[in-house]
Order: structure tokens, then C-alpha cells, then sequence
């Protein structure tokens, strides 16, 4: 394993041991070179997998982007790390066994879509806006109506109803003239 300090190519592997999802092999190397000090990860790679983009471009599946957005769409929320490595492992597996070469853009779009719904509604609202290019304040509007709850808050709370007031009967009020 390469440096990533020094670029030498005899890095020693000082600790090694299961991820907190057992998915993943994490090792803590050293370089005698610098004495620099990093962790690198050991995954399963069932199969090579091949994403369709929308621009009908083929690029290798790349684990480190979904990782990335996903981290967007996260970005200030009280998240547990260890629920996102999950989700990002089983997205992957997912994608890996389910035994087809070429996997579309939209397809890893609504996994990423339907695990971040289950983390929590911010983060799903930040990344459907981005995957699903909106434009204007009703593309928000249609994508909160499909909530948990399918209710939408109004942006404005309604105006109080005013009873009408009951007719004068001949009366004065204490105070008026």
C-alpha cells in the first residue's frame, strides 16, 4: 500500500480488525519512511459493477461517491456514523448481487433516495433536490406531500376566522360615544 504522505510503497500494517459492520477489514498502517500514519479499509467486491448515466456515458461504480453524497445530504445532521457506513454497504451490496453488469444512475438515485427517507427527512429533501433537479419552490412542495405523513404545512398560517360581530341592540358600549 502506497503512502499517502510520502508516496513510499512499503507501508507497514501496525493494527488490523473488523469495522464496526463487519463488512470491511480496517487497518491502521505506519510508513517507515515518513512515519506517517493512516487507516485503510478492506472490502468484499462480489463483481465489477457499471453505472449508466443518464448522459448514456458507462462509468465504473465508484463506493467513495455514494459515500460523498450521501455525506452532503447529511452534512450538520445528528446522524451515527456507523447507520451511514451501513447504509453505504448495503446500497453496495445491493448493487453488487443483484447479478447485473450495468446498473443505472436512476436506479442507485432511488436507493440513496429510499435509505436517506429512513434516516431522516432533511437529508432526503437535500439529496432528491439535487438527483432530482429542482427548479422552483413547487418541486419542494410535491416532494413534501410524499412525507410520512402526507400532510404539507402551509408557509403562511391561515388568518384567524372573525365571528361577525352580533347586531347592535340599542345598547352602548361602556366607554364609546
Amino acid at each position: 500500500m502506497r503512502c499517502p504522505y510520502c508516496g513510499g510503497s512499503e507501508t507497514q500494517v501496525k493494527d488490523s480488525r473488523p469495522s464496526e459492520d463487519g463488512a470491511a477489514i480496517r487497518r491502521r498502517r505506519v510508513c517507515p519512511d515518513c512515519a506517517g500514519r493512516f487507516t485503510t479499509f478492506e472490502r468484499v467486491q462480489l463483481r465489477e459493477v457499471v453505472v449508466l448515466k443518464r448522459s448514456g456515458k458507462r462509468v465504473p461504480f465508484d463506493r467513495d461517491k455514494l459515500q460523498r453524497s450521501i455525506d452532503v445530504a447529511l452534512r450538520k445532521r445528528a446522524v451515527d456514523p456507523e447507520r451511514i457506513e451501513r447504509l453505504v454497504s448495503g446500497i453496495t451490496r445491493q448493487l453488487e448481487s443483484a447479478g447485473e453488469p450495468e446498473v443505472t444512475s436512476e436506479a442507485i438515485g432511488e436507493l440513496v433516495m429510499a435509505g436517506l427517507k429512513g434516516l431522516g427527512d432533511v437529508a432526503y429533501v437535500r439529496f432528491a433536490s439535487v438527483y432530482k433537479n429542482f427548479r422552483e419552490a413547487k418541486d419542494f412542495e410535491d416532494l413534501l406531500g410524499t412525507l410520512s405523513d402526507g400532510t404539507l404545512m402551509p408557509a403562511v398560517a391561515p388568518e384567524p376566522e372573525v365571528e361577525p360581530e352580533p347586531e347592535a341592540s340599542g345598547r352602548r358600549r361602556a366607554g364609546r360615544s
